[in-house]
């Protein structure tokens, strides 16, 4: 079964910090080299909000600017995926990031 994975990257890092250019490079080519491809949704960031549970309450809402990766994937290696996500997660300062799976039926 095909998977379309969307990798979810802020553009900051949990300090604020611009992300290096360097680290989106690096995503691109490690996925296009293990996948054959990929698409980046980065004309625009999207926003994301959220509050974080570990906080007092009421906890405020943190906003993120996040670009998105795609690739399409015959097999769910989800071991492979975790680990790549840890690393990306330390790589970009992030307590977590998130990487999600969507079965897809080609039409």
């Amino acid at each position: 079964m095909k998977h379309l994975i969307q990798l979810l990257l802020p553009l900051t890092d949990g300090a604020g910090r611009a992300i290096p250019h360097r680290l989106f490079r690096e995503v691109r080519e490690t996925l296009v080299e293990r996948h054959g491809g990929l698409t980046a949704y980065n004309r625009a960031p999207a926003k994301g909000l959220w509050k974080d549970e570990e906080e007092e309450e009421p906890a405020p809402t943190v906003q993120d600017e996040i670009i998105v990766y795609e690739v399409l994937v015959d097999g769910l290696d989800e071991r492979w995926w975790a680990r790549y996500r840890e690393k990306l997660a330390s790589d970009f300062g992030q307590k977590e990031l998130l990487i999600r799976a969507h079965p897809v039926q080609l039409l």
